[in-house]
This record gives C-alpha cells, sequence and structure tokens, in this order.
C-alpha cells in the first residue's frame, strides 16, 4: 500500500530542474553548422546511432554527448572536421555544463511542503557524469531538501536495489518521481514500489519506451501535483 512508503527519491534533470532543451540546442547549432553535409533530420539519426555505439564507454551526460558529436561529424564531413568546427562543438556542449539549473515551477515549494511534513524521507538520484551533476544540484539550491544524495552511471533494477540496501528499506517501501519511464519508473515498479510519472515536453531518444498502467504507478502533469497523491 502506498501508506508503507518511507522514501520518496527524486529524479534531478527535467524533473526539479530543465536540461534536455540545452541537449537540443546544441544539437540544432552543430547540426546548422554542417547543414552541407546533410539536413537536421540525417544529422540528428547519425548522432543517435553514435550516442548509442558510445553509451557503453561514455556512459550518460554533456561531455560523453560533446565527443559523439564530435565524432559524429567527423563522420559526416569525411574527416575534414577543421579544428574551428571542433571547437563551435566544443562550446556548444560547454553551454550544456552551464545549465544553471533553475527549479522548475512549483518545486521549491512542493519540496519545501514534503520536508515540513515530516512522514517521507527525501532523496535524490541522478544519473550522469559526477561533476556535472554535483555542479546543477549545487547551482539549484534543492540539496538542503535530501538526506541523501546518489549520482549514478545509469538507473536500472540494480541501482535502486543499491539505494534501498544504503537506506536499509525494501522496494515497497520506495517511491520515484520523475520523467523518464524508463529511467525513473519502470525499474522501480517491477522491484515492487512505487512511482509517480511526470512526462516531459523534451526526451533524449534513448529514453523512448513502451509506457502502460500499472497498479504501483501515478501520473501527473505538473511536479506540484505529487502532493494531492502523497500528503
Amino acid at each position: 500500500m502506498l501508506t508503507d512508503v518511507k522514501v520518496l527519491a527524486f529524479d534531478a534533470d527535467d524533473t526539479l530542474w530543465s536540461n534536455e532543451p540545452l541537449f537540443r540546442e546544441a544539437e540544432r547549432k552543430v547540426a546548422e553548422a554542417l547543414s552541407d553535409f546533410g539536413d537536421f533530420q540525417y544529422i540528428s539519426d547519425e548522432l543517435y546511432k553514435v550516442e548509442f555505439k558510445n553509451m557503453g564507454d561514455y556512459g550518460f551526460g554533456a561531455k560523453a554527448y560533446v565527443l559523439s558529436m564530435i565524432e559524429n561529424a567527423v563522420n559526416l564531413t569525411e574527416g575534414k572536421l577543421t579544428g574551428e568546427q571542433v571547437m563551435y562543438i566544443i562550446d556548444s556542449g560547454r553551454a550544456i555544463l552551464r545549465n544553471p539549473a533553475t527549479p522548475l515551477p512549483g518545486v521549491e515549494e512542493t519540496l519545501e511542503r514534503l520536508s515540513e511534513d515530516g512522514r517521507y524521507k527525501l532523496v535524490l538520484m541522478t544519473k550522469g557524469e559526477l561533476l556535472d551533476q554535483e555542479r546543477k544540484i549545487a547551482r539549484s539550491g534543492l540539496a538542503k531538501f535530501f538526506s541523501h544524495i546518489d549520482i549514478v552511471s545509469n538507473k536500472t533494477q540494480k541501482e535502486y536495489l543499491d539505494l534501498c540496501d544504503r537506506l536499509r528499506i525494501g522496494p515497497e517501501d520506495l517511491l520515484m518521481v520523475g520523467n523518464s519511464f524508463k529511467s525513473d519508473i519502470e525499474p522501480v515498479i517491477q522491484l515492487g514500489g512505487w512511482g509517480i510519472y511526470i512526462p516531459s515536453e523534451t526526451l533524449w531518444k534513448l529514453e523512448h519506451t513502451e509506457e502502460y498502467d500499472h497498479r504501483n504507478l501515478f501520473k501527473v502533469n505538473a511536479f506540484e501535483d505529487i502532493i494531492n497523491i502523497l500528503l
């Protein structure tokens, strides 16, 4: 039962603050710079193939994305990529790393209310590159609401079981709040935990998956709507 939940875990990127639109803007700028070698859709599709191939080596995050954009550009230009073009790609990626991580509407107020209520332990679980995620968390000003923060290389059942072990709870005691059904919701509900799904307008291609209803799953349109479920 939902009343058994002891821990609320929150995703960070595109749940607490906007992130994916910065990736899409960098992709658009680079595609424009490489427009002599194909239209946007072609360049984007080729980038997706490179990202998928590199995921096992680079993991997730802005730095991995920049490396994949450079490799894709090398492929598209058949090795004729100039130093100036490389620097343009790097600078486009640097804008992602400088994400101000401004909390999305309703986030800070909702976390404050949940924190003051006291019936749940609030934790943060985000995947990505360590330094980048640490900096965004610090910039957001939201760390004060969380008693535990995990930055992981991936979000599968293993990582959620590890989180439960560290917190000394069972999966049934955990509720995850996030914008990715694939990474934030499905692994938890399949373990017997709970999920609140807040779909975002922009989602990375590698996070697309089939969605379905589940007895332990709630779906809301806005972050502040989670209060209606939890309190």
